[in-house]
């Protein structure tokens, strides 16, 4: 009997890659209930897609996973209790979300008329996604302080500092999980306390969880300037977000840092592996041959490279944030009830967006190469650069 298969239909290629197990079928994830898990065998969902006890009770699932980081919207002790497979995707978007966050912050920083070079960055969990983060801003010249507990606990390493240490930084970006409860959690990190001990010109960025921060005690800290501004990707209570809150930071966007197309399909294909696995099945196909050719295969740099500006210029050629902090703000204009639904219309449409390995950028032939070139293969671009660099480049891409 062929295995019945229900996925989000957000998660790219699911038909494609796993009819080869068996029969697929796919819903938006908010519309993944009870009676539509009911008869089948493997349940593959995304993060808004709440997986317990009251969805999977009267279900025959044996098999589910998750194309996300996260698993917060899972009950891992309930798949547990019933012998039910589970698998996510760690890693999958974390490239995805660092290139965000590098992103959000050359765009600030033009805005402003400012260099990150020089910059302090305070990176608050160096899992996948913050220690990509932290390579990358090192690769822009910023200063990097580190703080992971757990990693710290497990390591001793001392490179990852106390909390307290951070509060001096120039920008904050949180790539934690939400945790309820223990010595870790996470629910409402950052709270007023938190925030008054930030500097008055830190920048406060989100691509986590939306309750890792205490929506109305950020609102406040913005409106009496206790600090200079946000960046948010993730919102508490998504879909129906606070939209005082999006009029006060800098940058806004529905929860998509991590959707470049790549990691999406990382992700797709780490749930194939596992369920392959599970099911003593062969993989018989690669979901990544399906990736189309990138918009922007090659950036070719006139000018001297000798500012930030290049940077931008690149990372916006490829990703330009603007755009979807600007397809966020639309939502002011809409009525209330649409307002939940235009949140999740903007993830689901979310148009592709392919990361900055898939394209090469060309230096000039004069001038000074070594330092831009450098800099643009540690955010992860291919270089064509001089043949002296060629091998040591390669070399640091791999890093990445």
């Amino acid at each position: 009997m062929a295995m019945i298969i229900l996925a989000d239909e957000n998660i790219p290629y699911a038909h494609e890659t796993f009819e080869t197990l068996g029969e697929v079928s796919t819903l938006p994830g908010r519309g993944i209930n009870a009676a539509s898990v009911r008869d089948v065998d493997l349940l593959l969902v995304r993060s808004i897609t709440e997986v317990n006890a009251p969805l999977l009770e009267n279900s025959r699932i044996v098999f589910v996973g998750t194309a996300t980081i996260g698993t917060d919207h899972i009950d891992e002790e309930y798949l547990r209790s019933r012998g039910i497979a589970f698998a996510s995707a760690p890693g999958s978007n974390a490239n995805s979300v660092a290139e965000y966050v590098i992103a959000a912050l050359l765009t600030l920083a033009r805005r402003k008329s400012r260099l990150l070079k020089g910059r302090t960055i305070g990176v608050i969990g160096v899992g996948n996604c913050g220690s990509r983060l932290a390579k990358k801003a090192e690769a822009l010249g910023m200063r990097v302080l580190l703080n992971d507990p757990p990693l710290q606990r497990q390591t001793g390493e001392a490179k990852y500092r106390p909390l307290q240490e951070l509060f001096g930084a120039d920008v904050l970006t949180l790539h934690v999980p939400l945790t309820q409860e223990g010595t870790d959690a996470t629910y409402h990190l950052v709270d007023e306390p938190f925030l008054r001990e930030l500097r008055p010109d830190c920048i406060l960025i989100n691509t986590s969880r939306g309750a890792v921060v205490d929506g109305e005690a950020l609102l406040s800290a913005l409106n009496s300037g206790g600090i200079a501004g946000a960046i948010l990707d993730v919102w508490e209570n998504e879909p129906n977000i606070d939209l005082n809150l999006l009029d006060r930071v800098d940058i806004g966007t529905s929860h998509i840092a991590g959707y470049s197309l790549d990691g999406k399909v990382n992700a797709t294909a780490m749930l194939y592996e596992a369920a392959c696995q599970f099911l003593g099945a062969e993989q018989t196909l690669d979901v990544r041959s399906f990736l189309p050719d990138p918009e922007t295969p090659r950036i070719e740099i006139q000018d001297p490279p000798d500012d930030e500006n290049t940077f931008a210029e690149a990372v916006r050629s490829v990703y330009d944030v603007e755009r979807d902090d600007a397809a966020l703000r639309e939502i002011r204009s809409l009525p209330p009830q649409q307002r939940g639904p235009f949140f999740d219309r903007l993830r689901k449409e979310y148009p592709v967006r392919r990361e900055f390995q898939n394209t090469e950028v060309v230096l000039p032939r004069s001038g000074e190469t070594r330092e831009p070139a450098r800099t643009l293969a540690g955010l992860g671009f291919r270089v064509k650069e001089p043949d002296a660099l060629r091998g040591e480049l390669s070399d640091r891409r791999k890093e990445w």
